[in-house]
């Protein structure tokens, strides 16, 4: 099927390795896939506008906000997103926290607001909250106390016109641009190797960047 339909394999392995990782599965395992690097970035103008969308705009459905908001703000996948716990975030004195990788990140008040109210209500009766409690998803699935299938995660965000991999793209290449690849890394829960890919292709393709960045700037 996969050689057949090349278009699913990024399906397919997600939902491998879904299974994988829940002990579902044992015999399959999912293709390594050479990373194809960014494609395309968002104009300054369209970044800005999607994030405004996801951090106010109540007519956007709570978990895209959240999705896309951690997209462009934190270049999470949507894998990642899927498997957030709601033990990750943590309100202090200072502010809202969200534990991606080591460390704890800063979330905007925006962001923490509806992610809270996600933990209050995440769409299921008490009954499955208390079946869920072990777990505490962010994002529970139909299966007490396991994730949301990621399979076909992109579609929600996608349906309400937010652009996922363009928009995932546009954050990882600006946060590499801005940090080293190792504060990279630790912010956002990467393989260090993973970031320094990441700068390695933000230098090589710094002038692709400049161009799609400075397509609204007077005069462009």
């Amino acid at each position: 099927m996969v050689t057949e339909h090349r278009t699913r394999v990024r399906q397919l392995t997600s939902f491998i390795r879904w299974t994988t990782a829940r002990g579902l599965n044992t015999a399959l395992t999912a293709p390594k896939r050479s990373r194809q690097f960014a494609g395309g970035f968002l104009t300054e103008r369209d970044y800005t506008h999607h994030l405004r969308r996801c951090l106010t705009d109540g007519r956007l459905p709570r978990e895209v906000r959240i999705m896309g908001a951690l997209v462009l703000l934190y270049a999470l996948p949507l894998s990642r997103i899927s498997e957030l716990k709601t033990t990750q975030f943590r309100r202090t004195p200072e502010g809202a926290f969200l534990t991606l990788g080591r460390n704890p990140v800063l979330l905007p008040p925006r962001l923490a607001l509806p992610i809270e109210e996600q933990m209050e209500d995440p769409g299921t009766g008490y009954f499955r909250r208390q079946l869920d409690d072990e777990m505490h998803y962010l994002r529970p699935g139909q299966a007490p106390g396991r994730a949301r299938n990621p399979l076909g995660a992109g579609a929600l965000p996608r349906s309400h016109g937010l652009p996922v991999l363009t928009a995932r793209d546009s954050a990882m290449i600006e946060a590499v641009t801005d940090l080293p690849p190792i504060i990279v890394a630790d912010l956002f829960g990467l393989h260090p190797s993973t970031a320094n890919r990441w700068a390695s292709y933000a230098n090589d393709s710094w002038t692709h960047y400049l161009a799609a960045r400075d397509q609204d700037m007077p005069g462009s």
